[in-house]
């Protein structure tokens, strides 16, 4: 298919799509996914591996930021498109990003939903002392442009540090925004490791090697390792993979894990077939504002072949999600280990 006869899909994308800019050497900085940007010009910069392997996929270059903090590997860009995302935090972050690591001058248009706090990018801008003129604006998006200036704000003091207490237990947390439960333990992990301290813990395979599958901020893979297990830690989300590295070593544990490895995957994309005698998880159901349970529906139906005969699944999740239906097709079978009403964990084995 060639470029010329794809259409743009997502909204912010219909409204760039009708701009007279040239985009071709720009970067495309957190994008969605859309088969518009994935045909056409230019590098995405996204800390999604999905976003990227898509991209990847259709010929295109796409590095996470982590890779793009040089620009060496893809010279510097004619300009860059923020798409400004649901988190506000994140957004500056980028906004950072982007002034800390391309020339001052560079071309930068900002893009998103008004209903995402698009809006908001102009008051951020003036506090950074930069200038700002709207473009456009459709499909209740707008559009708006700069130049990029050194505006003296490293964007690594966007990573932040919080205790969490875990009955007698404290583990120290790094967290970047953006990040799933950024700076705070949520309560459905909470639940989850309260129910793997318990009595019925044992059958569970916490001393074997187990898969922290989503691993967010880290604390259910530096829990896992205190308790002896060998923890492999994965996520689709570069900040949240380098967020558990850190969470890890402030807790001295990236030595003491058996398996020591957390890497970028979605979901078991990494994993190379590897398989596990557990796999622990509180897996995401939310893409932005839009509910998808895509992830988590893959994370439960391919489950068994990632799973030692024997292996369990156990996975929290919002009481109201339909994820019983999936463990009966997976696994023929699954038990309700808690309930607290607005959470539940459940625990399916491969026979």
């Amino acid at each position: 298919m060639s470029a010329e006869t794809v259409r743009a899909e997502n909204p912010v994308c219909q409204l760039l799509e009708r701009q007279a800019a040239d985009y071709r050497g720009w970067w495309w900085v957190a994008p969605p996914r859309d088969a518009w940007l994935e045909t056409g010009q230019g590098t995405a910069i996204s800390a999604d591996l999905a976003v990227r392997e898509a991209w990847q996929a259709a010929g295109r270059s796409a590095l996470s930021p982590f890779a793009a903090g040089s620009a060496g590997d893809v010279g510097t860009p004619a300009g860059a498109v923020l798409f400004w995302p649901k988190s506000h935090a994140l957004g500056e972050w980028w906004l950072l990003w982007l002034c800390a690591t391309l020339p001052e001058g560079t071309p930068l248009q900002l893009v998103g939903e008004s209903q995402g706090g698009i809006r908001r990018v102009l008051k951020v801008l003036a506090a950074l002392g930069l200038g700002c003129r709207k473009l456009d604006s459709a499909r209740r998006c707008s559009l708006f442009e700069t130049r990029l200036g050194r505006v003296g704000i490293d964007p690594d003091a966007a990573w932040t540090t919080f205790d969490a207490e875990l009955g007698s237990e404290r583990l120290t947390l790094t967290s970047h925004p953006g990040v799933f439960g950024h700076g705070k333990l949520d309560d459905g992990t909470r639940l989850l490791i309260e129910t793997l301290s318990g009595e019925g813990s044992a059958p569970i395979g916490l001393a074997g090697d187990v898969l922290d599958l989503g691993c967010g901020d880290g604390i259910l893979a530096a829990w896992l390792a205190r308790q002896g297990a060998g923890v492999t830690a994965v996520d689709v989300n570069a900040f949240a993979v380098e967020a558990t590295r850190r969470s890890l070593a402030a807790n001295q544990l990236a030595g003491e894990a058996l398996s020591g490895e957390t890497l970028e995957s979605d979901v078991y994309s990494a994993l190379d077939g590897r398989v596990f005698d557990a796999i622990v998880s509180n897996p995401p159901f939310h893409q932005e504002r839009a509910i998808d349970y895509g992830p988590a529906a893959r994370l439960i139906l391919d489950a068994p072949a990632h799973l030692q005969p024997g292996g369990a699944l156990v996975i929290v999740a919002n009481a109201f999600l339909p994820y019983p239906d999936l463990l009966e097709r997976a696994f023929g079978g699954f038990e309700i280990l808690a309930d607290d009403r607005r959470f539940r964990v459940y625990r399916a084995v491969r026979r």
